[in-house]
């Protein structure tokens, strides 16, 4: 009797997930064993002297220690842009300096086997470092991330692309954090799209501590170990992504809809591991205003609360995921 029971359940599980909804839904009790969409590297041990050397958090510098690191030790993943979030309304890009092109873009290939063979993107947010310094819960986090990729999930154009959100992990989630702690904290697990939480441990690292990085964004691509450049198996112009790991710096004042909004936030990033930059012009007059040329949520710093797509926001959307997974 108790087999049959734990049957008729599992087929109401199988019929509720197969049922197709506009949001994103939640897994109210995650399991903590690892979900089978996410893969492992080996350990990866960062050589970091020319930084150290220098006393630098160099962004650009970290990036070629990672890759350097990440090429001796035979893994076909290079590190291929850092795109941070200014709370001052300034962010920056960085990438990968083998490409040769200052103007990066890297998408998802549907289908490609080195993520599994998979057409749709998986999602995860870190399901132990959600709460923040300044009071917000797991579940306020969790909540304000889940209404972000819903917000990009509802465009319209994208009715091809499927958000798989595979809940909050039961585990340290976070390659970069993983890298720059030597495994200690973590992991070296990775899914297409990671919300790995709030933490100083990456930021500080990447751009000293006391930045104004509130959220950044690393793209990974595959690369041809033969050549050590990213590949193209597509051959749209645009590199492999392997992934996307997303982190938001927690020595600020978190807030739901004030003050430095996660939503706000998480959206601009979503955006990010979504395949879009930053887009539009942005100035402060004398008298502390922002001006924006146009005000987008891609812009590149944080100037309040801002949780509405626009019409730029949708276009670079739509430019790239209008035709997935048949690009």
């Amino acid at each position: 009797m108790k087999t049959i029971k734990h049957l008729i359940f599992l087929s109401l599980v199988l019929i509720f997930f197969s049922c197709t909804d506009d949001s994103i839904l939640d897994s109210p009790n995650q399991a903590p064993e690892i979900n089978p969409r996410f893969q492992k590297t080996q350990e990866v041990i960062i050589d970091q002297t020319s930084r150290i050397a220098k006393s630098a958090s160099n962004a650009e510098q970290f990036m070629a220690d990672v890759n350097n690191s990440l090429q001796a030790q035979g893994l076909a993943l290079q590190m291929s842009a850092i795109e941070s979030y200014g709370a001052d309304g300034m962010g920056t890009q960085f990438f990968f300096n083998n490409t040769g092109n200052k103007q990066l873009t890297a998408d998802f290939v549907p289908g490609d086997a080195r993520r599994g063979g998979f057409i749709d993107i998986a999602f995860a947010r870190d399901g132990t470092e959600g709460a923040t310094s300044s009071g917000l819960t797991q579940g306020d986090t969790d909540a304000a991330i889940l209404s972000a990729m819903n917000t990009w999930d509802n465009i319209t154009c994208s009715q091809g692309l499927v958000l798989n959100n595979l809940g909050s992990s039961g585990f340290d989630l976070g390659y970069v954090e993983a890298l720059v702690t030597g495994g200690a904290q973590g992991s070296f697990f990775f899914t297409d799209l990671m919300h790995s939480g709030f933490n100083t441990t990456v930021t500080d690292a990447v751009f000293g501590p006391g930045s104004s990085v509130l959220g950044v964004a690393f793209t990974f691509v595959w690369i041809d170990l033969s050549t050590g450049l990213p590949t193209d198996i597509d051959n749209n112009g645009k590199d492999d992504v392997a992934f996307r790991d997303i982190y938001y710096n927690d020595s600020f004042s978190w807030a739901i809809g004030a003050n430095i909004d996660v939503e706000t936030v998480a959206l601009h990033e979503a955006g990010h591991g979504l395949s879009q930059a930053h887009f539009g012009k942005l100035h402060q007059t004398g008298n502390g205003k922002f001006h924006f040329s146009p005000r987008a949520v891609m812009n590149a710093g944080y100037t309040g609360v801002n949780t509405v797509i626009t019409a730029t926001d949708n276009a670079g959307h739509c430019s790239n995921w209008g035709s997935w997974p048949n690009n």
